[in-house]
């Protein structure tokens, strides 16, 4: 199953607890990252894994040139430090296996 709230707009499916939740680049789409943020621990269920891959914001002196800020679909950026401040919010596990990737986990 999967929800996308342009192509598979199904709102049942927001409703349910998951053990595995994948945001693959979706994160930087985000007009309410907050909001979306809240709605994902909602829909994890405890010891549920949320697993987020986006392009993580390069340093200042880079950003201005950095193409992945050149999509205007692209509205929010993360730092890994972001998602780990995320993550600590919400009580989550966080770890960053590897570039671009960060596996979160709610406490059982």
């Amino acid at each position: 199953e999967g929800y996308d709230p342009f192509y598979a707009p199904d709102p049942a499916l927001l409703g349910r607890r998951y053990q595995a939740i994948t945001c693959t680049e979706v994160v930087e789409h985000l007009h309410d990252p907050a909001g979306t943020f809240r709605l994902l621990d909602r829909m994890l269920a405890p010891g549920g894994w949320l697993g987020v891959m986006t392009c993580f914001q390069t340093d200042d002196d880079r950003f201005a040139n950095w193409h992945y800020r050149r999509d205007p679909t692209h509205v929010v950026f993360y730092r890994e430090a972001t998602l780990r401040w995320v993550a600590g919010h919400f009580g989550w596990e966080c770890e960053v296996p590897r570039k671009d990737v960060a596996l979160m986990r709610k406490p059982r």
